[in-house]
């Protein structure tokens, strides 16, 4: 009898944003393919050109935030200097038939994740990445408190060239801007219909089935097992108020969402001992990564309850998380053209790989 798994190929759709599917064909993974390489990793403390380095602040724009001081700083906040939104000019905003243009206003500023250049994520320690995620509740804070105008401010991260990161220095970025993203827009339009009809965060919900579901699907006619759902088997971490999942219907092969146990919508709300507890979750999910796809390119985002009168009453049905979209290959045509991801791993298969690191 093989041991190897059964092949799965099946659309399955998101259940937050019933609009989005994935393509599930653990066939295709055996057809020739070229995968992104994983990024080079340049492990070196300091780099005497880099401007992210110390000793090098000239050569960025004035700190805008630094922790815990502006000279002894571990983690550091500058403008972009290649803004993708910017405050410097007002314009007023244009409509000439169909066709619309909001003025480009808002802010983009670079976070400086650690003073050593080529430290990894899972190689902080669970102090720093608690001091990170402060200070991205407190740009988010400072960004809202500046303009009212601002709608939605993002904190991302870029890891490798394929993932759109320029500069090897570990940084992330936050940009505040005036519209919602698309993909915010849908989750909470989504989240709150939901809500409406079963009265609970379909997050909590899918939360709760991770954590306690478990079923066994079996073929009418044959009465052989078709699926069996476990409990956790989804499941990739744990903490006491965080949980890391791989969603049922990943766009990405190894995707990981990190979400509050209890429900939380807005990410500006955190607190200390829970920012410590993410941090930690946060360090093991990427070092299980590491160990399995090592080195490879990947963004992260923050997706958390926008700033705006459409959204005032969605705090008890939405749920801010943070979702790590490791970049293992290049979208094709279809894709892009359907808009269908594709997955040539179950993400059940993925789930189980990543569980069975063994951590330090």
């Amino acid at each position: 009898m093989s041991d190897q798994p059964k092949a799965v190929r099946e659309i399955r759709i998101n259940p937050v944003v019933p609009s989005e599917s994935v393509l599930v064909s653990t066939a295709r993974g055996m057809r020739p393919r070229k995968e992104e390489a994983p990024a080079p990793r340049d492990t070196r403390k300091h780099v005497e050109g880099c401007p992210f380095c110390t000793g090098n602040e000239h050569m960025t724009p004035p700190t805008i935030a630094s922790s815990p001081g502006q000279d002894d700083w571990q983690v550091r906040v500058v403008e972009n200097l290649f803004p993708v939104l910017g405050d410097d000019s007002r314009s007023t905003n244009l409509v000439f038939g169909l066709q619309q243009a909001i003025d480009g206003y808002g802010r983009h500023e670079v976070v400086i994740d650690h003073r050593e250049h080529g430290i990894a994520i899972q190689d902080m320690s669970v102090e720093h990445l608690t001091r990170l995620l402060g200070m991205y509740r407190d740009r988010i804070r400072a960004l809202y408190a500046a303009d009212r105008r601002i709608q939605y401010v993002l904190v991302f991260k870029n890891f490798g060239p394929a993932a759109g990161a320029s500069i090897a220095h570990t940084h992330s970025q936050v940009i505040a801007m005036p519209v919602v993203p698309e993909n915010v827009y849908n989750e909470v339009t989504h989240s709150r219909q939901y809500f409406e009809k079963n009265r609970q965060c379909i997050f909590c919900s899918l939360i709760d089935e991770a954590l306690t579901f478990e079923a066994t699907i079996y073929d009418r006619e044959s009465g052989s097992v078709r699926r069996q759902f476990s409990v956790g088997q989804y499941v990739i971490e744990r903490g006491r108020h965080f949980v890391a999942i791989k969603p049922f219907a990943s766009r990405y092969e190894w995707e990981i969402h990190i979400l509050p146990l209890t429900h939380h919508s807005d990410f500006m709300d955190i607190t200390d001992e829970e920012r410590e507890d993410m941090a930690g979750v946060l360090r093991r999910s990427m070092a299980r990564l590491d160990a399995v796809i090592g080195g490879a390119q990947y963004n992260f985002f923050l997706h958390s309850i926008p700033h705006n009168n459409e959204f005032r009453n969605c705090h008890d049905s939405y749920h801010w998380h943070l979702e790590i979209c490791p970049r293992t290959s290049i979208p094709t045509g279809f894709e892009l053209g359907s808009g269908l991801f594709v997955s040539t791993i179950s993400p059940e298969q993925a789930a189980a790989q990543l569980r069975a690191v063994e951590l330090e």
